[in-house]
């Protein structure tokens, strides 16, 4: 009888093992996902197209520039409020398609910005809860809309002396599914910090400047300061 009784819980625990790891890839499969299209912060030629798009059709006065910024955000609000559409300033699959933009460019732009924004924030902040991940990104993607940043996510990103884990190398290792979900999170337009450009923790750093920063927010380990 216990031999039965340890073969079942045997085959349970094995089961359970195999449900968990097929979950967590189907997880890993989801958070790499495109599902946006084109954003605040993005640059390229379907950004042009929707900007064309939308003063031709008395949405949009800003300069046809290819860069997703404010004035660009706005106009794709306004047309959607106009046309039915989830109204959050993002140029996904139903906007693109209510301009008449059919296009995959961006998809894998979106899939390659996704990636290394979460790559930096998994290597800036494992361990963080996980808003104090999507903070991490925020900052990235606060910094992009910025003039005194580099006006892309890798530009950010790469930028000298701008994060200690490019210096390190910690960013070329696999993001983890938490980080994955967080720069969505922070693409998406969460942004735990209120418009945080820095972020630093306080037990590690050095540098007496970055305290001169006006505090925004503390969350988990880090101090997030604009």
């Amino acid at each position: 009888m216990r031999f039965v009784k340890a073969l079942i819980l045997l085959i349970l625990l094995s089961l359970s093992v195999y449900i968990t790891a097929d979950y967590q890839q189907l997880k890993f499969k989801y958070a790499l996902s495109p599902i946006i299209l084109s954003y605040y912060g993005s640059t390229g030629p379907e950004v042009i197209e929707i900007q064309k798009r939308l003063k031709q059709w008395g949405y949009y006065d800003g300069p046809i520039d290819g860069i997703y910024g404010y004035k660009t955000y706005m106009a794709v609000r306004y047309f959607q409020a106009k046309n039915g559409l989830k109204v959050d300033g993002i140029a996904g699959s139903e906007t693109l398609r209510a301009l008449g933009i059919v296009t995959t460019t961006s998809r894998s732009s979106y899939s390659s910005n996704l990636n290394l924004l979460a790559r930096l924030v998994s290597a800036e902040a494992r361990g963080e809860p996980y808003v104090g991940q999507v903070a991490v990104g925020a900052v990235v993607l606060n910094r992009v809309r910025h003039p005194s940043f580099p006006n892309s996510i890798a530009g950010v990103i790469y930028q000298p002396g701008a994060f200690e884990s490019v210096a390190n190398g910690q960013i070329n290792l696999p993001p983890t599914v938490s980080a994955i979900n967080a720069a969505r999170d922070a693409l998406n337009g969460w942004d735990p910090t209120g418009g945080a450009l820095y972020f630093f923790n306080p037990a590690k750093t050095t540098n007496k400047w970055i305290w001169s920063r006006p505090i925004v927010a503390v969350i988990g380990n880090h101090v997030f300061a604009r």
